[in-house]
């Protein structure tokens, strides 16, 4: 039994790995928040004076003094929460009903859904501009939040996730007078929160961090979201004077992101941890 317990123990050399793995990757984050903490003159001669002090949050000043950073960020604010809500409502509807119901060309059409995993977004840009343009749409919030609605790969995961649970679920419920309602609402729904939380922090990522559509929809800087906005501010990126302050933009746009990780770490490891059982 001893030998069985220390067999599933890491050896000394093993932790060392994983700990220099561990800092290999979290080295770069290191390093970007120090640079965001000098002064830009600092790192006009070498990058490496990041560090030695003096630190210095000059550069997060800079960020709040443009008057439209905060409407920035409470625009990507809502067109990622718009979007993890569309996304998880659709998905979790369409997922259902691919998975537990029997209606005509299921197949064919969850074939359909599929291929539009190999469809990049960059193929139908130009007609989607052109149906924004056609409906108005371009420079408000449905016109951010709609495209991403279109998550095929949400569909997949939540249908995978879903034929995992036990049809005899259903079938109980049914013989208690259950509506296929009451079955996804109080039955399903419940039973998929690792899967909604996995797909809910992957969906908010994709809408936080999206730079392509919003740069065409929104041509008014009160439109912009975070990542346009703090791009069309950094005028040069070329220019090594202003590196602290592209850092202290990277840190600043990373922190929601690192927020709903943190919230959501254990239901994502539920949720991977499901799927490879299943």
């Amino acid at each position: 039994m001893a030998a069985k317990a220390g067999q599933g123990r890491l050896t000394p050399l093993a932790w060392s790995g994983l700990g220099l793995a561990a800092l290999l990757m979290v080295a770069p984050l290191l390093w970007t928040l120090l640079l965001s903490l000098k002064h830009n003159a600092d790192l006009v001669g070498h990058s490496g004076a990041a560090l030695h002090p003096p630190y210095t949050f000059e550069n997060y000043g800079a960020i709040f003094g443009n008057s439209l950073t905060l409407r920035w960020l409470l625009n990507s604010t809502i067109v990622a929460v718009g979007q993890t809500a569309g996304v998880l409502i659709l998905a979790s509807l369409a997922g259902y009903a691919f998975a537990r119901l029997e209606f005509p060309l299921r197949r064919t059409l969850f074939v359909i859904v599929l291929l539009g995993l190999a469809v990049p977004s960059q193929a139908v840009i130009l007609p989607q501009h052109q149906l924004f343009a056609w409906l108005h749409l371009h420079n408000s919030y449905p016109g951010l939040i709609l495209p991403g609605l279109v998550a095929p790969f949400g569909v997949f995961f939540m249908t995978t996730y879903m034929r995992g649970i036990p049809q005899e679920l259903d079938e109980a419920a049914m013989l208690d007078g259950a509506s296929r309602w009451t079955i996804f609402w109080k039955i399903i729904v419940p039973l998929t929160l690792p899967a909604q939380s996995t797909l809910a922090v992957f969906t908010f990522l994709g809408a936080w961090n999206d730079y392509w559509w919003p740069l065409i929809s929104a041509t008014r800087s009160n439109m912009y979201t975070l990542t346009v906005g703090l791009a069309a501010a950094q005028m040069n990126y070329a220019q090594t004077s202003g590196l602290g302050y592209l850092m202290a933009q990277a840190v600043f746009a990373s922190v929601p992101i690192f927020i709903v990780y943190i919230i959501f770490q254990k239901q994502i490891v539920r949720a991977m941890a499901g799927a490879a059982v299943r």
